[in-house]
């Protein structure tokens, strides 16, 4: 594609974007930038959490993953139905019930302050990672497909990345991603089904040849049983589960979109049909992968030695101007719906948590207060990107799930603590036993294959994290309570 036809669709989609802004973001003050007003249709949030749940790593990375793993993430899927249950009818009803802007609210009603502010840095610290490496994907796309033929640098594509963000976020926030996030889930499954039918039309199959062959490749493997192996069955499962839980649940950013339904009841429809077509997309990305690697096979295409990098490669150079055209449109709209609600929901952490703004009533200083602070996560996105950009050395979905085994593994703890026991804590040493769990999870990691017998950790690793911040509150109990059992 010429470098013009890609600045065209650019900035046609963000036009759109912007203009969706406009309509929704008139006379919003900072409750609905929080909140949406609690007026959001709840088939709107499921529908728009696909593409923020998705992100530009599912879209790039897991068909890639197709030809080292198989279907193998689908055990993670199948464990999501799980985890996704479980924020439905456990942790959503809490929620509304305490009426919550911030979740981790919660951390401060149950424990107190410092494990309150504790489990709000995680997230920031969690979200700030996981949207950096989602953002860098767009970005390093764009990249190749235009910029470098400009001479443009990666740290100006970036900016202009972030800041295309910003530009419709910066008034309407929740309330407007809303709406901008279903727009944009509707590219990325567009892109996706129209891809997958271009390439099976590219091999000349009818549908009853797509099934049989990819049914039938060595790639659709789904079930793994080898217990040493990373992939095996259970432990993915397992993994899915609290991956859901945490990156969901327990994550500002998802809840925060839940938290714009007008009720309880009405939240709960939108969990259980985003899960359900949360499933159906994630199935045909593996599906897509499958396809690709036997696409290449057949034309005697030599695959990048990185697997991330397979998607692009081909959708670029053998698929044809519309396949390129729909690669653009759904990695753009993969990657923004997850990015742009992920830096209303830092905002909203950091002027909830961290700046008292439930206690501020001068909606003037309230605006200007969270201007600054949405701009000042903004930046920082952009420093991280261009971070991450020299330091990266391995496949995007794994970097995104290892850094949240690390840093949302304290959030697991924290709140499965406060869920599961009725235990007080001592609230001042809690960010010590935060800050200590994923070191040591670290350090074990190393050492797995030695410590337990050639079984190597994988996104377990999550769970290894959230237990031993449970038992270090478990075992660090206020003097009263030792008191008690003496």
């Amino acid at each position: 594609m010429s470098p013009i036809l890609i600045l065209t669709i650019i900035v046609i989609y963000f036009g759109a974007l912007v203009f969706i802004s406009f309509l929704t973001s008139r006379n919003a003050d900072t409750q609905a930038f929080f909140t949406g007003n609690r007026s959001s249709k709840w088939y709107l949030v499921a529908f728009g959490m696909v593409g923020t749940s998705i992100s530009g790593v599912t879209f790039i990375s897991v068909p890639g993953e197709v030809g080292t793993n198989g279907f193998a993430y689908f055990q993670i899927v199948m464990g999501y139905l799980v985890g996704y249950t479980f924020i439905a009818l456990v942790l959503m009803p809490i929620y509304y019930k305490l009426n919550l802007i911030s979740i981790y609210t919660y951390l401060e009603k149950r424990f107190g302050t410092y494990s309150y502010k504790t489990g709000s840095f995680f997230f920031l610290l969690s979200r700030t990672i996981g949207a950096s490496f989602r953002l860098f994907l767009a970005a390093d796309v764009l990249q190749l497909m235009i910029f470098n033929q400009m001479g443009v640098p990666f740290e100006l594509t970036v900016f202009i990345t972030v800041a295309l963000i910003w530009v419709y976020t910066f008034k309407g926030g929740i309330k407007t991603i809303v709406w901008t996030d279903s727009f944009q889930t509707l590219f990325l499954i567009g892109s996706l089904v129209l891809t997958v039918i271009t390439v099976k039309n590219e091999l000349g199959w009818s549908l009853g040849d797509f099934i049989t062959t990819i049914s039938e490749s060595r790639y659709s493997q789904i079930f793994f049983w080898d217990v040493n192996d990373s992939k095996f069955f259970f432990k993915q499962f397992v993994s899915g589960a609290f991956i859901a839980i945490v990156m969901t649940g327990l994550d500002q950013d998802l809840m925060q979109k839940n938290l714009t339904c007008k009720n309880i009841g009405e939240a709960q429809k939108n969990m259980f049909t985003f899960t359900i077509i949360l499933v159906f997309v994630n199935f045909l990305f593996l599906t897509l992968g499958a396809l690709l690697y036997v696409f290449a096979q057949q034309k005697g295409i030599i695959t990048p030695a990185k697997t991330d990098q397979l998607f692009p490669y081909l959708a670029l150079n053998f698929f044809g101007t519309p396949a390129a055209i729909l690669f653009l449109l759904g990695i753009i709209a993969s990657t923004y719906a997850s990015a742009d609600s992920a830096l209303a929901s830092l905002t909203t952490a950091f002027c909830i948590d961290f700046l008292n703004f439930e206690k501020r009533t001068n909606e003037k200083n309230r605006s200007r207060l969270k201007f600054y602070v949405h701009l000042g996560f903004s930046l920082l996105l952009l420093m991280v990107i261009v971070i991450f950009k020299y330091a990266n050395d391995q496949a995007v979905v794994s970097s995104v799930f290892k850094a949240a085994g690390y840093t949302y593994g304290p959030l697991l703890g924290l709140f499965f603590f406060g869920l599961f026991t009725k235990r007080k804590v001592i609230d001042r040493l809690v960010p010590y036993i935060c800050f200590a769990s994923p070191l040591l999870c670290y350090l074990i990691n190393l050492n797995s294959e030695a410590l337990f017998g050639g079984y190597k950790i994988g996104f377990e690793i999550l769970l290894l994290n959230g237990f031993i911040t449970f038992l270090g509150m478990w075992v660090l109990k206020p003097r009263s309570l030792r008191k008690e059992n003496v």
